[in-house]
């Protein structure tokens, strides 16, 4: 039995609610939100009380967002907290720099007016980060960092598609982010990554003040709902064949005999679905043997919302209709599905008939959803670079170069014809929610029982909270 008593989890970027509204629909909301979610339930049913503390938005357009508590229905361990700071609209999580002291001090008064502080914080991408080291700082209670994703490798990207540095600084303020991250990793108890390319490879860039090699960082592979993700029939699989139907119901008649190559990921240029889409349209074996199926969450009709919305999902999806030209309902078609459970329903429908899923990003942190998929029975194909190497390391599925769109139609092909899903099947039995709350907690007791005082240093706090107040004075 544990003698931790309450973790708390900072992660300013609001999208928490019972419902899981929005959940990975937008570019703030991703695969970490998940993470935390689940985590943080994992813990709760290990006795541990866990808040995850957020950003309380009070916004016509976010109603979910609004009440200063949330719970789940299914996990009374779990509390949703939502602080208000910065205002009351939503704001990008790269507006949310200048505010972060703000958090910091509304959480230490809501404990204090509660009489108690958590034992332990984790922390979640580098401004929840930088919010554990200023929690430090005035507390004295210590925290983890999972950084999720790192500012360094996301600005060498950025910079290499040709956005100046005056540009990618401006919108993506990667200066006070690889900061917020040094002092993160500095005065963390522990930090968590989720595999050894991350620990070894993400870790060692020449920005990083850290040495990967150390104790302090520890590989912690994230789990799934295997309660969602499942080769077991639900009662949703009936409804999502239905779906499945009428939206093949005006293709040629044969081709609702045909597996799927599936897409599910969020609308985000480096998630890289057009050179899916490209391999298809220019591989006839492809578009004879399968069909191309692509998840678009909260949109009905794709081709509408491209031509006349202006938003970032919309550019890249005008780019896909332009490139699927005169195959979309013909051999290339969209799904609005929205929530994990009718997601796994799809899986397993497609499953029965011998679809594949892929992944092309350029680069995978992990790949949660390759394991999701995996677990539900589809044959997968993931990119090479990130994640996806080390999960699928004994050949459970096939590896691409997400740039070489001749590798991608050969791979796609020889899963067709060749791959079946029994290995990967097995191996996503393997990941678990409960492993991953065990390996943090077994971690945090460790930190909590080796205590040292770690004192933050105030002039490097200082030159973040100039940052941010750099960041004010420019607006």
């Amino acid at each position: 039995m544990s003698k931790i008593k309450k973790i708390a989890f900072f992660n300013p970027q609001g999208n928490f609610d019972k419902n899981d509204s929005h959940l990975t629909e937008h570019p703030d909301f991703g695969g970490q939100l998940v993470y935390v979610k689940e985590l943080a339930k994992a813990l709760g049913e290990l006795g541990i009380e866990v808040d995850i503390i957020t950003r309380q938005i009070i916004d016509n357009e976010w109603p979910e967002f609004s009440e200063p508590y949330d719970y789940y229905p299914d996990a009374p361990n779990v509390r949703i907290v939502r602080i208000p700071f910065g205002g009351e609209k939503f704001l990008k999580k790269e507006e949310l720099w200048k505010y972060l002291p703000d958090y910091v001090e509304k959480i230490y008064e809501l404990y204090n007016s509660e009489g108690s502080f958590p034992d332990f914080v984790t922390t979640h991408y580098g401004d929840g980060g930088i919010s554990g080291v200023m929690f430090l700082a005035k507390s004295g209670v210590p925290f983890s960092f999972t950084g999720h994703s790192l500012g360094a490798w996301k600005m060498e990207k950025v910079l290499a598609s040709g956005m100046s540095i005056e540009e990618s600084e401006k919108k993506y303020r990667f200066s006070i982010r690889i900061l917020a991250e040094n002092l993160s990793i500095k005065y963390a108890s522990f930090v968590v990554c989720s595999t050894n390319q991350e620990r070894y490879e993400q870790y060692s860039h020449k920005l990083y003040e850290a040495d990967p090699y150390s104790e302090k960082f520890k590989v912690i592979p994230p789990g799934i709902n295997h309660k969602i993700f499942t080769t077991e029939k639900k009662p949703e699989d009936i409804n999502i064949k239905k779906y499945i139907e009428s939206i093949l119901s005006k293709a040629p008649l044969k081709r609702g005999r045909l597996p799927f190559i599936i897409m599910s990921s969020r609308l985000d240029r480096k998630k890289n679905h057009i050179a899916v889409v490209k391999a298809f349209i220019n591989t006839e074996e492809l578009k004879n043997k399968s069909n191309l199926l692509i998840v678009v969450r909260g949109i009905d009709n794709v081709v509408e919302y491209a031509n006349k919305d202006d938003s970032e999902e919309a550019v890249l999806l005008r780019e896909i209709v332009e490139c699927a030209g005169q195959e979309i309902g013909k051999s290339i078609f969209f799904t609005n599905i929205s929530d994990q459970n009718h997601l796994a329903s799809l899986y397993r429908t497609a499953a029965e008939m011998g679809s594949i899923f892929v992944l092309p990003a350029l680069y995978e942190p992990f790949g949660l959803a390759i394991v999701e998929a995996a677990a539900c029975g589809l044959k997968v194909v993931a990119t090479k670079n990130g994640g996806p190497s080390e999960i699928f390391s004994n050949g459970e599925g096939l590896l691409i170069d997400p740039e070489d769109i001749t590798d991608i139609s050969r791979k796609l092909v020889l899963a067709l014809e060749q791959f079946d899903a029994t290995k990967s099947i097995a191996l996503a039995q393997k990941f678990s929610w409960e492993n991953t709350a065990l390996e943090y907690l077994t971690n945090i007791e460790k930190a909590l029982t080796t205590k040292t005082n770690i004192e933050v240093d105030k002039k490097e706090l200082k030159e973040f909270l100039d940052m941010t107040n750099a960041i004010k004075e420019s607006l």
